[in-house]
């Protein structure tokens, strides 16, 4: 995209690639769409291989949320404090700071994956705010040092895209206010900064990630006449084959989830645990028993968990049987919900799931209301995450500030993933937007074929 920038270049003069950002910028349009063309055309203006449009998020941080020139994945992905890296030292001091050699410069930041070795001539330029700065414009190209003009061209370009940042909408999670919303969604319109984990674009309603409701209630073959000890035993014969049933289920989608995981080449060795517990004879065994016992089935898969909770906790923290312990409890809730399934815990269909974390129940229970994206909050710290959001195979950002905060059940989200953004209650601009991208998707992709 670099050499047909400078090709256009060569056709066009700078003056005409101006006025036509000039037009650009004048218009309203979303963040992504700003996001999306900015560094392209100002990569254009300036002659540069490489244009990174960075914001400021949270206590101080920068985040690249646009650029031209690197790998995709960068976005999203790359993040400086305020006075790291001469993007940080440019708007610490705000004013632009330009290098022939950036890595002879003391505060320069090298990053492994970008390759930005191959375009050492950089120019960063803060962009203002009505407070402070609320951003930067880095360009850099491989050979030939930044003028003086260019430079007060990019200054000038960077005042142009301010407004259109909109950060009033990165939501703060130092926010103190927080807006009254009605029962079922109803917040007004934020956008919410995240880490991309697996790319795209999505909409849909909110749905919390939920398990299976508690239940206190057991069956019992006792004291109530022959009828009641008939009922029971009935039964308990029909929550025996749920749960065999519900073993097989879940034994052939694990293995299947494993196989895809190796077809990926992601490193899921993890998945082996559940494979290895639901191919477990005492665990089948004694699920079995408690409920010969007369408990219910959610009754005898909960205490197979506490069981094996309580086994690991009598073992001096051994990290191994504590993880197993919370696979068993993970895979008991599958299961209940693979042989009886709880209404109460039930996602809507094509809904943006929401929630602390994904595990593996997700993929067996979760995803047969077949998500169109995924919302994780700064609590979801797991390595599992990124194999298991791949494995669901949707748009999904994790380090979601604030998302509880601000999004419920009922929402309407938009997920750019390839941003790292969560839009709540977008505008009919960004779902026009949202539409217009996916038609580009689709053009691209018969193009190809």
């Amino acid at each position: 995209m670099a050499r047909a920038a400078r090709d256009n270049l060569v056709q066009r003069p700078r003056g005409q690639t101006v006025l036509d950002f000039v037009a650009f910028a004048a218009r309203p349009m979303p963040l992504v769409t700003l996001l999306d063309e900015a560094p392209r055309r100002i990569a254009l203006v300036v002659n540069a291989e490489v244009c990174s449009v960075y914001l400021m998020e949270g206590e101080g941080e920068l985040v690249m949320r646009g650029n031209v020139g690197f790998a995709h994945g960068a976005i999203g992905q790359v993040r400086l404090a305020v006075g790291e890296g001469i993007t940080g030292e440019a708007v610490e001091y705000m004013r632009p700071i330009t290098a022939e050699l950036a890595k002879k410069r003391a505060t320069y930041k090298h990053f492994e994956d970008l390759g930005e070795e191959r375009f050492p001539v950089f120019l960063a330029v803060p962009i203002r705010g009505r407070t402070g700065p609320v951003g930067a414009v880095v360009v850099q190209r491989s050979e030939r040092a930044f003028d003086e003009h260019e430079m007060d061209l990019l200054v000038l370009l960077g005042a142009l895209i301010a407004a259109g940042i909109r950060t009033a909408e990165l939501i703060d999670a130092q926010r103190d206010k927080v807006p009254f919303r009605r029962a079922g969604g109803g917040t007004r319109k934020v956008t919410l900064p995240g880490r991309p984990l697996v790319p795209g674009r999505t909409i849909g309603a909110i749905a919390a990630l939920r398990r299976p409701a508690a239940r206190t209630s057991e069956h019992t073959l006792g004291s109530h006449g022959s009828g009641a000890t008939k009922r029971a035993r009935e039964q308990m014969q029909m929550d025996g084959r749920m749960l065999k049933g519900a073993f097989d289920v879940a034994e052939k989608a694990v293995g299947a989830l494993a196989a895809r995981a190796r077809q990926l080449d992601l490193q899921a060795g993890f998945l082996g645990t559940y494979v290895e517990i639901l191919g477990d004879s005492r665990f089948r065994e004694r699920a079995s028993e408690i409920l010969e016992d007369g408990s219910g089935l959610a009754q005898a898969l909960a205490q197979v968990a506490r069981e094996v909770t309580r086994t690991a906790a009598t073992i001096t923290r051994d990290p191994f049987l504590e993880e197993r312990a919370r696979d068993v409890e993970d895979l008991c809730d599958a299961l209940t919900m693979l042989a009886a399934a709880d209404k109460r815990a039930e996602l809507p269909q094509k809904a943006v799931l929401v929630g602390d974390g994904l595990s593996v129940f997700d993929l067996l229970v979760s995803a047969k209301s077949h998500p169109v994206g995924v919302a994780l909050s700064e609590r979801a710290a797991s390595p599992r995450t990124r194999v298991l959001v791949e494995l669901l195979g949707v748009p999904a950002i994790s380090d979601v500030q604030g998302l509880f905060r601000w999004a419920s059940d009922g929402d309407l989200a938009l997920v750019d993933a390839d941003h790292g953004l969560v839009v709540i209650n977008p505008s009919k601009s960004e779902i026009a937007a949202l539409r217009e991208w996916r038609r580009e998707e689709e053009r691209s992709r018969g193009e190809e074929e």
